[in-house]
């Protein structure tokens, strides 16, 4: 990186480009890491796509309506993706579970959990 350092000098401290230029210099082994190793991915979009859905509705969920609703849409929600991660389709599974809750045994509700359930036959 001989060369990187002297265009660095030719850049006034103290601006944003400085600070840039500051920041990948200080961190070049781990930004060009992924050219030594082709396991590692030049981005991280999966991750991203994965977290979307969270960042896209965290302002949508100022607006629940008070504090309680907000805490039912999170149960819901846990329920959707506890249900994705178990690879069951979430509608299929709310559906499914949502007709059977009010005749299912409290005793047994666990039955009724992402990773325990199965679908009514």
């Amino acid at each position: 990186m001989p060369g990187y350092n002297w265009e660095r000098s030719r850049v006034p401290d103290g601006g944003i480009t400085a600070k840039a230029l500051d920041y990948s210099l200080k961190n070049w082994p781990t930004l060009t890491h992924h050219l030594l190793d082709g396991e590692v991915s030049v981005d991280n979009n999966s991750l991203e796509n994965l977290i979307r859905p969270w960042a896209l509705g965290r302002r949508s969920w100022l607006f629940a309506g008070s504090e309680l609703a907000g805490q039912r849409a999170a149960v819901v929600m846990s329920l959707v993706q506890s249900a994705k991660l178990q690879g069951h389709d979430p509608w299929a599974y709310l559906n499914d579970v949502l007709t059977r809750l009010p005749t299912h045994l409290n005793s047994r509700i666990d039955e009724l959990l992402p990773h325990n359930w199965h679908p009514a036959s």
